[in-house]
């Protein structure tokens, strides 16, 4: 028998081949379904496949069982099988051997220990982690499109769209899966599951699953009913941890749930909650990407309905838990539904969000996006929530002094401008198509139907009054501006009418703040065919204060018809815009060379600011951690501006994320794309 006297799992070269190399190349990191190379020292002589047995071993998690999939057996033979573990040797007869290694494209992932067995004298040549192949044709994640694959697995750093349906606001995101400490952290999630702790064998075991992982990662990313990741918080106070506006990376995120023993980060909301699972999902080969759905319902009693209370002056009640969210976010994964019938492969929907029990834990998903569009709401998992976000109707109900309640004509269609960043680009791409057919469409009544969303079949009420709210110009931070409720009257009737005009602060998810101003019309005379436009002012220094970290005001505006007593409210959102952060890069960027960014912002209000502060962070530029520079108070119209060095350490585009904190303008955010060179 031929002993072997040493060996290389030549980490530098299979990481290299597999994809895995930013996750440093000090340790074997490879994905299953796809061979890699390992390479023998023999004692003495060389090797005969005729006189020698060469066979190794592979084992995950507490309770190795080949009829699991976490353990297989497998000797050297002359091919490689690409449907199960084998092995073969590549090398030319010597003493030393190259063996080539071949994981099952079903095997399950997560750390390995890899065993040589020659006639019985066993050699541990150590460990090595396995991750999910969408390279791979037999793996369940696979994705055969190089491009998408650059985007949803390799990139790094992305955009998240936030804002207004009419207004999307692109923030990048360093998603930093490949950065230090991260994929241990992300392993470390699977084993902290409350289904790995109760069974580690038989969850192990179902790792070989991208549905069950997702579904794991769905619920690990809050910490509601386990030790996730997350804790959610959706107003002030913030004390004891951080504004979850404050995050642009997951990977500070995932290193403090590490290093604090698995306790929850606090504090995160919806983007936050998607960045983080994409980063985990990217992080274990699974081809991720965050969704923002404007106009979100949030529908808890699973009716397709959203009930909205609103008062005489058309200003929100909270009456029911249903709600309305200016968007709200959530994650895409791509694999495989052998579970459900044919047709219904590609990408799946899933929300770490912690908002409704699934399957007694707060998670959701993964379910088909194409089954959310053909109505299947009986699919798994979660089909019924995900349609009513996108699909669920609008009543809205006016409360009365008396308590006695009016019925309000309010258009307001939800599952608007779904979005997500464009692959290779910094594009906002509209996939509004792939969750719903379009409006007034006949396959979105028959879509209707097969739901029984029986709501979205009526005719709504028409009462011939039309109302709308105009934006005028200069919507800055800082500015004084103009909105207007337009009142028409298409009826061929006079029209005697009480006109209200409200705006109150408001956050992303419909929390109500600060009045912002208020204007109300006792007589509006509309002749038929007539329109009355009606203008109110919105001062600085009355919203100043109202404002929410969301920079968001609500326009209510609401007509009320005297001699019918028909009532019509239309509901718009401002986005108010901060100033532009300009980023200049000094230098010519190189990978392990310092260079110098130089980082400008202009004060827009009409007041001093002051306590202000620059962050920078980027995948691959600082180093996974967050430059910060300070500055005193910048005057009215004046400008601050910071110079920040830092070292890049590996070549590619990248995206320099910059954002500006200060007592009165805060939430400042920008960032700029660099080619680092090598």
């Amino acid at each position: 028998m031929e002993k072997t006297s040493s060996w290389d799992l030549a980490c530098e070269f299979n990481n290299t081949d597999h994809r895995t190399d930013l996750n440093g190349v000090g340790r074997l990191i490879v994905r299953r379904g796809q061979a890699f190379t390992i390479n023998l020292q023999l004692q003495s002589g060389a090797y005969d496949a005729q006189a020698h047995s060469l066979c190794f071993i592979v084992e995950a998690g507490p309770e190795p069982l080949e009829e699991s999939g976490t353990r297989a057996e497998f000797c050297v033979s002359d091919s490689i099988d690409d449907t199960c573990w084998s092995a073969m040797v590549t090398s030319p007869p010597g003493d030393t051997l190259c063996v080539s290694i071949s994981s099952a494209p079903d095997a399950a992932i997560g750390r390995y220990t890899l065993t040589l067995d020659q006639h019985g004298y066993k050699i541990n040549l150590g460990e090595f982690v396995l991750l999910f192949n969408p390279w791979c044709p037999r793996d369940s994640v696979y994705m055969d499109d190089e491009e998408a694959l650059k985007e949803y697995v390799l990139a790094q750093d992305g955009i998240i769209y936030m804002g207004d349906h009419n207004y999307q606001l692109p923030m990048a995101w360093d998603f930093g899966q490949f950065e230090e400490e991260i994929l241990d952290a992300c392993l470390r999630i699977l084993d902290v599951n409350p289904k790995c702790q109760k069974n580690q064998a038989e969850d192990c075991s179902a790792r070989r699953n991208p549905i069950y992982v997702t579904r794991v990662i769905s619920a690990m990313i809050n910490c509601n009913d386990d030790n996730g990741v997350l804790m959610g918080r959706w107003q002030e106070p913030y004390e004891g941890g951080v504004k979850p506006m404050l995050w642009r990376s997951s990977v500070g995120i995932l290193r403090q749930w590490c290093r604090e023993s698995c306790s929850a980060v606090r504090f995160g909301q919806c983007w936050v909650f998607a960045a983080v699972a994409c980063s985990v999902s990217r992080a274990l080969g699974i081809p991720c990407r965050v969704i923002t759905n404007y106009l979100s319902a949030h529908d808890t009693n699973q009716n397709l309905v959203i009930e909205r209370y609103v008062n005489e002056k058309g200003e929100p009640e909270k009456r029911t838990r249903d709600s309305i969210w200016n968007f709200h976010c959530w994650v895409e994964s791509w694999m495989t539904r052998p579970d459900l019938p044919s047709g219904y492969d590609g990408w799946q929907a899933s929300d770490p969000t912690p908002q409704e029990k699934s399957e007694g834990v707060f998670c959701c998903g993964p379910v088909s996006v194409k089954a959310i569009k053909q109505g299947e709401l009986s699919f798994k998992y979660d089909a019924g929530f995900v349609f009513a976000e996108v699909n669920a109707d609008v009543q809205t109900i006016m409360r009365l002094p008396d308590g006695s309640t009016r019925d309000v004509i309010s258009p307001a269609i939800v599952g608007q401008k779904i979005s997500t960043k464009s692959v290779g680009s910094d594009h906002r791409e509209d996939i509004t198509h792939l969750y719903k057919y379009p409006e007034g469409s006949d396959e979105e009544r028959e879509t209707f139907k097969k739901a029984e969303h029986l709501n979205k079949l009526q005719q709504h009420k028409d009462v011939g009054l039309d109302l709308t709210i105009k934006l005028g110009d200069s919507l800055r931070k800082g500015c004084d501006f103009d909105v207007f409720a337009l009142a028409k009257n298409n009826t061929s009737k006079n029209k005697r009418c009480r006109l209200l005009l409200a705006s109150r602060a408001v956050s992303y998810s419909g929390v109500i703040g600060g009045d912002c101003g208020y204007k109300d019309l006792l007589n509006v005379d509309l002749p038929p065919g007539g329109e009355r436009k009606v203008p109110l002012r919105l001062n600085y220094n009355k919203y100043a204060d109202a404002l929410t970290q969301d920079n968001l005001i609500r326009l209510a505006a609401l007509l009320i018809d005297y001699s019918n007593g028909d009532t019509v409210l239309s509901v718009r959102n401002v986005v108010l815009d901060n100033p532009e952060i300009k980023i200049k890069i000094l230098g010519e960027p190189k990978e392990h060379r310092k260079l110098a960014a130089e980082i400008t912002v202009q004060n827009p209000l009409p007041v001093p600011i002051s306590s202000c502060c620059f962050s920078l962070e980027g995948a691959n530029l600082t180093g996974g951690r967050t430059i910060t520079e300070r500055w005193t108070t910048v005057e009215p119209g004046q400008e601050a501006k910071v110079k920040v060095y830092f070292t890049p350490t590996h070549s590619g585009l990248r995206k320099l994320l910059v954002d500006f904190d200060s007592d009165k303008l805060c939430h400042v955010k920008g960032f700029r794309n660099v080619i680092i060179g090598k």
